[in-house]
């Protein structure tokens, strides 16, 4: 009997010590989560000299770099695994997936630079040459979009076919201050998330607390990286049309971050590019409506002789 209430009582322990833990540090209990779930789908986390600095990556496919490669870019305080949806379905239709950790994010380096587009583009290039993979297939979300945008009209020869999700990079009227990406409290946050997204959850006010700290943390790479797309040095708008590769643009419909508009006006500029619009998807449409991104760019990534033109509607839940 009382080896038995020696067990209870431990057990007793640990689940309060799990809630404690999950309590005060809950983005860090649901990154282990993300991430052990990805280890579990076969994607493996890695490092690799890039640059001059040691960059975090993911990378997941066929064994012996065996499968087409595609690399993705995440976007504007984002990291790695945002990607969560997308790396292990892509590696389980035969890609093989490169996705790294831009500088200054997830878990690669935070050097005193500028975070500005080319510098990132510098990064993407570099990180592409230390992992063997001359040419690939690049996706980029958001920022990322923007990122390789100017990678494939400035090296065009790494880059075989283009995919931008609710991309940055040409103009539009901003609705939000530069201060949206790096909130001081609770409300910044809730401010964030229904920019992000037409279905806000309700997030408890100790995970918005969290949510607050640890973008504090990183408020200096996003606010030079912001400083930096400001002054409009990278915008893209007058150099589209000279995009040569064929290419996918996939907007959730519902963006207020970056409105459909500006995905319809890269879609107009670039002749052969094929617009992929998620009917009640917001900016987050890689991650919270994976399934018609996923076989939107799939089919797109498969396509021969590639896809040229037209424009395509899929439901949220397709």
């Amino acid at each position: 009997m009382k080896l038995a209430l020696r067990v209870v009582a431990f057990l007793l322990l640990v689940v309060v010590a799990a809630g404690l833990i999950f309590y005060r540090y809950p983005l860090w209990v649901a990154d282990q989560h993300t991430r052990f779930h990805l280890w579990r789908l076969g994607v493996k986390s890695e490092y690799v000299e890039a640059g001059g600095y040691r960059l975090h990556y993911f990378e997941a496919g066929p064994a012996g770099g065996a499968g087409t490669p595609v690399v993705l870019v995440h976007g504007l305080g984002a990291r790695v695994e945002d990607w969560g949806a997308m790396i292990p379905a892509l590696a389980a239709q035969g890609f093989h997936v490169y996705a790294p950790d831009l500088l200054g994010y997830g878990r690669s380096p935070k050097p005193d630079v500028s975070y500005s587009i080319s510098l990132q583009e510098q990064t993407v290039a570099q990180f592409m040459q230390a992992v063997h993979v001359p040419k690939a297939d690049v996706g980029g979300w958001s920022m990322g979009g923007w990122i390789v945008m100017k990678l494939a009209l400035d090296h065009p020869e790494m880059v075989d076919r283009l995919i931008v999700y609710d991309s940055a990079g040409v103009y539009f009227p901003a609705t939000f201050e530069a201060d949206l990406f790096t909130p001081h409290d609770v409300a910044g946050v809730r401010k964030l998330i229904s920019m992000l997204t037409p279905n806000p959850r309700d997030v408890p006010d100790f995970a918005a607390e969290a949510m607050v700290r640890k973008l504090q943390r990183n408020a200096w790479v996003v606010n030079r990286s912001t400083a930096s797309m400001i002054t409009g040095k990278d915008l893209l708008d007058f150099r589209l049309h000279n995009i040569s590769q064929p290419m996918l643009i996939v907007w959730g419909s519902k963006d207020e971050l970056i409105p459909l508009a500006s995905g319809e006006t890269i879609h107009r500029s670039v002749p052969q590019s094929v617009l992929d619009i998620v009917e009640g998807c917001g900016h987050l449409a890689p991650a919270e409506c994976a399934k018609p991104v996923i076989e939107g760019t799939v089919e797109f990534l498969r396509a021969q002789p590639p896809m040229h033109g037209g424009e395509r509607t899929f439901p949220a839940g397709s």
